[in-house]
């Protein structure tokens, strides 16, 4: 009897075993985490046997979580820092960058503040507590309110790096979990402002959220305001503050990695990235991927 129960406890482990080798573990950007859900879950329903958990947390924790080797794809809505390259060698880990999707990082404002458009360098000196009411703008006498993310998010460093040029953001600024939480907080303040990844600006039915203002942005004072809400602007880079959201693995991807990646990148994966309101990958980046094999 002891015999039989030992036995049976071994095949219990070697298929818990075989069962954590074959689940595929995602973590990292805010951003990008709602998509990654999405595609995850309709390559699982065509694949049974696939076996897909994606978490939030920020891009820098997705990050840290790939170079510790803990989980199999990091998601970042920024590129990996030369530090954290470097990191990652001393751990054997060598950090493959894929493009999945491209997003137009909207500057969002309350309804109530009545602006069409602001300029980068208005925008960076807002965050940077420079500007502090919105007639220095030709908006309301009203103060600016300021809403962002987490240092630990992508979003934020790429916010801070592309739009404050590389300086710290004022000490005003209320930092927020997700894009979600700044959406809520813009459309309930009247004096708010803050930044958001495209793909949850618009509402079920493809229009931009009730109460919401989504800014036209130019990038200096003698070029035309642009609206990240069309995809040419983001796709040409006319829209200035464009990016692209991506995932990076252990080396190139392969097996059960590499079917999930090519899923994504494929037709239909690319379509669900556009439901979900980001644009399909395009241009350099496609070229890069090719490198990772794809």
């Amino acid at each position: 009897m002891k015999k039989t129960l030992l036995a049976v406890m071994a095949v219990l482990i070697l298929a818990a075993g075989s069962l954590a080798q074959d689940l595929i573990q995602i973590k990292g950007s805010d951003t990008i985490v709602n998509l990654s859900q999405k595609l995850s879950e309709v390559y699982m329903e065509k694949n049974p046997a696939a076996a897909v958990a994606v978490t939030g947390g920020g891009s820098g924790v997705g990050i840290a979580a790939l170079i510790a080797n803990r989980v199999q794809i990091a998601n970042a809505s920024r590129e990996m820092k030369e530090k954290e390259y470097a990191a990652a060698k001393e751990n054997g880990v060598v950090p493959v960058e894929i493009a999945i999707a491209i997003d137009g990082l909207c500057v969002v404002t309350s309804e109530a503040v009545g602006l069409k458009s602001l300029t980068m360098a208005q925008v960076g000196a807002m965050f940077r507590g420079d500007i502090v009411n919105w007639n220095e703008v030709g908006g309301p006498d009203r103060p600016i309110s300021l809403y962002g993310r987490q240092p630990n998010s992508g979003t934020y460093v790429f916010f801070q790096e592309h739009v404050l040029g590389n300086k710290d953001y004022s000490a005003k600024m209320k930092q927020m979990n997700g894009n979600a939480q700044i959406i809520e907080a813009v459309r309930a303040e009247k004096g708010a402002i803050g930044y958001v990844g495209v793909g949850y600006v618009l509402d079920e039915s493809g229009k931009v959220a009730s109460g919401l203002n989504v800014l036209f942005i130019s990038k200096d004072a003698k070029s035309q305001p642009v609206s990240p809400l069309l995809a040419e602007n983001v796709k040409s880079g006319l829209y200035p503050i464009a990016r692209a959201l991506y995932q990076y693995t252990n080396g190139k991807p392969k097996g059960a990695v590499k079917e999930l990646i090519a899923f994504e990148l494929g037709p239909e994966g690319q379509k669900i990235v556009e439901e979900m309101g980001f644009y399909p990958v395009s241009g350099k980046y496609l070229e890069n991927n090719k490198k990772a094999g794809f």
